[in-house]
């Protein structure tokens, strides 16, 4: 199966936003980059999404939860500042059944770190745009054997 890692769309300027950063949204073009996810991931097999609970990156795959009539799931494992271990651990046991892992720019890099340096086949070069997506394909056992990159959807 595979496990889908996004990184949160577009948000607002985080300099720019006097509220707590955990409820800040999505710009415009966030929304946009957010709503393109659904035709991005079409032909994706997941049964699960899971996101960190900050607003911006659960309204960047809330889209994507709503056209396939999935449940959104918070996990504070993928939150800014979380530890590698718990995000890995979260990858290995929805690495089965498949899922959308939605996350922040410290984490992604983290997670594609660790596996580049355990020897996964990173087809890519490693970078974490907002918006983008990385394939991670798993054998059998659940082990990620491949990681691919889908640049973030096009915005006009």
């Amino acid at each position: 199966m595979t496990v889908y890692l996004v990184r949160h769309a577009k948000a607002g300027e985080r300099t720019q936003w006097t509220g707590d950063d955990e409820l800040r949204p999505l710009s415009a073009r966030g929304h946009r980059q957010a709503q393109r996810l659904i035709d991005l991931l079409a032909d994706a097999r997941f049964e699960h999404i899971l996101s960190s609970p900050y607003i911006r990156c659960m309204q960047t795959v809330a889209p994507l939860a709503g056209a396939r009539e999935l449940p959104l799931e918070p996990v504070r494992a993928l939150a800014e500042g979380e530890p590698l271990t718990e995000a890995l651990e979260l990858v290995q046991k929805h690495a089965i059944s498949g899922a959308v892992l939605c996350m922040h720019g410290d984490l992604m890099p983290m997670l594609l770190d660790h596996y580049e340096s355990s020897h996964v086949d990173v087809t890519h070069e490693l970078r974490w745009p907002k918006g983008c997506t990385w394939i991670l394909d798993t054998d059998t056992t659940g082990e990620v054997v491949r990681a691919r990159y889908l640049p973030p959807p096009i915005d006009d």
